[in-house]
C-alpha cells in the first residue's frame, strides 16, 4: 500500500465506522453538519481514474451504500456527494446531508455561511449519529 508522509488521510487516526483493506468510512466531525461522512481510499491515490476497474467499482459501491445510509437515517432534503481533493490530494468522497435550514443552503458547505442553524435542530440531528453508524455498519456487512 502506498502512503505519503505528511498526507493527513494517509495518517488518519480517527474512529472508523468501516475499516477494510481498501477504504475506510468515517463520520466527520463537522459541528454544523451532523451526518457528514467520508469514504477514504486507503492507498495514496489522487484520482478515481488511477484505480483498477475492480477498485473503482468497489469505491463507487461504497459511496452509494453510504449515501443510502445517510438518507435512511438523517432524512435530508438533499445529499451532496463530492470528491474534490484540491486541499488534500488523496482520493476521498464526501457524503453530506443537506437541509433548507443548514448554514450554507443552497450553496456548497464550503461557501460563506448565510445563516446559523438552530442549536436544537443540530442537537436532534446529532442524536441520530449512533443510528447512522449502525445503518452504515449494517449496509457494509452485506457486502
Amino acid at each position: 500500500m502506498t502512503r505519503l508522509a505528511g498526507c493527513e488521510l494517509c495518517e488518519l487516526a480517527v474512529s472508523k465506522v468501516v475499516d477494510n483493506d481498501k477504504f475506510a468510512v468515517i463520520l466527520a466531525d463537522e459541528p454544523n453538519y451532523p451526518g457528514f461522512a467520508r469514504v477514504i481510499w486507503k492507498d495514496h491515490v489522487r484520482e478515481v481514474s488511477d484505480l483498477l476497474d475492480a477498485d473503482r467499482l468497489l469505491l463507487n459501491e461504497a459511496v452509494w451504500q453510504l449515501e443510502l445510509a445517510v438518507r435512511e437515517v438523517m432524512q435530508p432534503l438533499k445529499v451532496n456527494v463530492a470528491s474534490l481533493g484540491n486541499v488534500v490530494p488523496h482520493l476521498h468522497w464526501h457524503v453530506i446531508p443537506r437541509y433548507a435550514d443548514d448554514a450554507h443552503f443552497p450553496a456548497p458547505v464550503w461557501a460563506q455561511a448565510v445563516r446559523a442553524t438552530d442549536a436544537a435542530v443540530l442537537d436532534a440531528r446529532r442524536a441520530l449519529l449512533p443510528r447512522l453508524a449502525e445503518a452504515i455498519t449494517r449496509r457494509f456487512a452485506k457486502q
